[in-house]
């Protein structure tokens, strides 16, 4: 059996890895998904097969069983009527990552005003790459968990022998529940780690919805998934799993992606319409810029983790380190600048302070960004500057005597960070994120020590730890009042619109002590295609003060093509809910074609909050093919699995097939009229064209005269 091609679901970080990954499958063990109930198939297999082992069940949010045996059972057991599909379990052996971490942290997480709540007694899931349970400020509140991928009870992160090391979920859980020199938002919460991603953080949609089943079964109450693919849509299989997750009773917190600041960026399953999806934010902050003088050139600085902060507040002259390799001059009030490579950051660090430099830069060799850290806390302030800027500081200093730096501060208010992923959702057009939180060099623990990273994958498990204080808090509160408290009282950022930030940034204080609940507090309007269409919103909005409350609408400003109708005042009675539908009439030929999205204007006990809506008038820029997915079906030589995203309903969709070298028409392998919008599965037939080691897809979408292509390139 080989395995061409599984969709893989990616961690969030900023820092991309590519690296070259030759997968090797172990035919001896199989998981395999059943259209039949998994105890019937079960007794079947023990019957027919009574030397094939059953690794584990799944029987929650899919049917499916993982089993272990010889390759011509296996061949055997994924040809019977039954068997949906079968996904086998890889081995990667790939170059292994190599990290700079710190052994001290030098801040933390949580701040002092939580002590009241801290996540004691609630239980976190956290699928992700592993946890490393050892490490100091994890142990205490490690309480077990499962590995996905190699199926045992060992959560723990990649190992440099078992492929690319991975320190992404260990990370994650140290934002969630750190408890020692670091602290995380909730430092008593339980935690389970479910490693559902491998060597280098890939994964198969299976062992995703597998860890998810694991923790659902294992009685989380909160589950966070730092992770995701580009497939934006609703109903891929992991956002529907998410979806029957929190139907059974688990809040889930989702990553909203990194492919940003473009809309339609989010990825599935942070597209699951029952998830808190989750973006980064910046948050307040200054930022130190260099000025070289008397050139007159800026330049944007990085700090190195557990370096001082660069709060240099005179000028100093720079001098040239090298490489950092040889022993250095005195540096008395003098800036040392560095190139990456040869030796490490830590030990150019280290010379630097023994020549008594005042400060510390060190150029890229490279146009990648990178993490950069030192392995003790320094006294010292040093920074990470760009390869062209540090060449062009390297010449200016061999062309003339003397060149000297200059620091000036910038301040930035809390935005949305520019990799976060907007959305909103193709096919049910939501609002994406629905809150967002601080992603932006957010340090936290790793094996071995702590690293500072950035991405929605920080931002995730913040509001994970969140909901976990909130939780206990309030520990009769069902998901979805715990999401409606976290919403309603997120502080909205201006400037900012719906799709970059749903309903703002969360707030734990205000989300504990709301006095209201609005539980579903975005306008999810949809498509507007009529000459005439009424939208109508229900919010539902529950007092759990114990005063009454007053509601009141405030008009919105009038808009040709576009008028809203508001109830009237009402006052809500303590433990009771009223719903309150919210219309609005549009006329699409008086408004402009794409996304129309804004805010509401509520003021509850003369409180103002910001209600985001959105409706897509007509048509919009969004992406018509997403996520096209291709593999082999074992029973079938020369058959193969297809799954694609549809945006919309659609007149016509053909799969045509090209040699991707020299772009000849091999032959067209599917075609259908009216193809309703959502996830398209097919089967293709490629036996006519077995002696083609490479094939190149191209799917044409076609509505109305409207005509749009998609192609993807598969190996086999």
């Amino acid at each position: 059996m080989k395995l061409t091609s599984i969709m893989s679901l990616i961690i969030f970080l900023s820092l991309t890895i590519t690296p070259q990954v030759n997968a090797a499958i172990d035919t001896s063990r199989v998981l395999i998904e059943l259209e039949t109930a998994t105890e019937k198939f079960e007794s079947e297999l023990a019957r027919d097969f009574p030397n094939v082992t059953i690794i584990e069940r799944f029987d929650t949010l899919l049917q499916g069983l993982a089993i272990e045996g010889k390759s011509t059972q296996l061949e055997r057991i994924i040809k019977h009527q039954s068997v949906k599909q079968a996904y086998p379990i890889t081995t990667y052996t790939v170059n292994p990552q190599h990290t700079e971490p710190i052994s001290v942290p030098t801040t933390s997480i949580k701040s002092v005003d939580q002590d009241e709540y801290t996540g004691k007694g609630v239980k976190v899931g956290v699928i992700d790459t592993g946890i490393d349970y050892q490490h100091p400020d994890l142990a205490p509140n490690f309480k077990g968990g499962y590995d996905l991928v190699d199926f045992d009870d060992d959560p723990m992160e990649t190992t440099a022998d078992q492929g690319i090391p991975t320190i992404h979920g260990t990370h994650v859980a140290g934002i969630i529940a750190a408890n020692g020199a670091f602290q995380g938002m909730a430092p008593d919460a339980e935690l389970y780690g479910y490693r559902g991603l491998g060597p280098g953080g890939m994964g198969t949609t299976i062992q995703v919805i597998a860890a998810l089943e694991r923790a659902v079964n294992d009685g989380m109450d909160i589950i966070n998934l730092s992770l995701g693919n580009a497939v934006n849509g609703p109903d891929w299989p992991t956002s529907i799993a998410v979806n029957r997750a929190v139907e059974k009773g688990v809040s889930v917190v989702i990553a909203n992606g990194n492919t940003g600041p473009d809309l339609w960026t989010v990825g599935s399953p942070a597209t699951a319409t029952d998830a808190i999806s989750v973006g980064a934010s910046t948050q307040v902050y200054t930022e130190p810029i260099l000025e070289a003088f008397p050139r007159n050139r800026k330049m944007a600085l990085k700090q190195m983790a557990g370096s001082a902060d660069w709060e240099l507040t005179r000028d100093y002259p720079v001098v040239d380190g090298g490489l950092g390799t040889e022993e250095l001059a005195d540096a008395t009030g003098h800036i040392v600048l560095f190139q990456r490579g040869e030796v490490t950051f830590t030990e150019k660090m280290v010379r630097a302070e023994e020549a008594n430099a005042e400060a510390v830069l060190i150029y890229n060799d490279s146009d990648e960004e990178i993490e950069a850290s030192i392995d003790y806390l320094s006294e010292t302030p040093a920074a990470i500057i760009g390869k062209d800027d540090g060449k062009w500081l390297v010449k200016q200093m061999h062309d003339q005597k003397k060149l000297w730096l200059r620091t000036t501060f910038v301040t930035h208010d809390n935005e949305i960070a520019r990799f976060s992923s907007r959305g909103p959702v193709t096919t049910s057009w939501q609002i994406k994120p629905e809150v967002v939180a601080p992603g932006v060099d957010i340090l936290s623990t790793i094996p071995d020590g702590y690293a500072s990273l950035q991405g929605t994958s920080m931002a995730a498990p913040y509001v994970t730890g969140v909901l976990a204080v909130l939780k206990q808090a309030h520990p009769n509160w069902t998901p979805q009042q715990l999401k409606g408290a976290l919403l309603t009282q997120a502080e909205h950022l201006p400037e900012q619109i719906p799709t970059e930030q749903g309903m703002g940034q969360v707030n734990l204080e205000a989300a504990i002590n709301t006095p209201i609940i609005i539980e579903n507090p975005m306008a999810n309007l949809g498509l507007v295609q009529d000459r005439k269409e009424i939208k109508t919103h229900h919010f539902t909005i529950e007092n759990v003060s114990d005063q009454a409350t007053s509601i009141r609408f405030e008009r919105s400003n009038l808009q040709a093509g576009m008028s809203w109708r508001f109830p009237s005042t009402i006052t809500i009675e303590p433990g009771q809910s009223r719903d309150l539908p919210v219309s609005v009439t549009l006329r699409p030929d008086q408004l402009e074609q794409g996304i129309h999205q804004d805010y509401l204007s509520i003021v509850i006990d003369n409180q103002h909050y910001q209600l985001p809506y959105l409706f897509i008038n007509q048509t919009a820029a969004y992406p018509k093919v997403a996520g096209f997915e291709i593999e082999p079906i074992s029973a079938f030589p020369d058959r193969y699995q297809c799954r694609l995203q549809l945006a919309e309903t659609s007149d016509q969709i053909i799969i045509d097939v090209y040699d991707p070298f020299t772009y000849a028409h091999i032959g067209r392998v599917y075609e259908q009229e009216d193809a309703e919008a959502g996830m398209l599965e097919v089967q293709l037939d490629l036996s006519e064209y077995k002696n083609q080691a490479d094939y190149l897809f191209n799917v044409t979408v076609i509505k109305d005269e409207d005509v749009h292509y998609y192609q993807h390139h598969y190996h086999l």
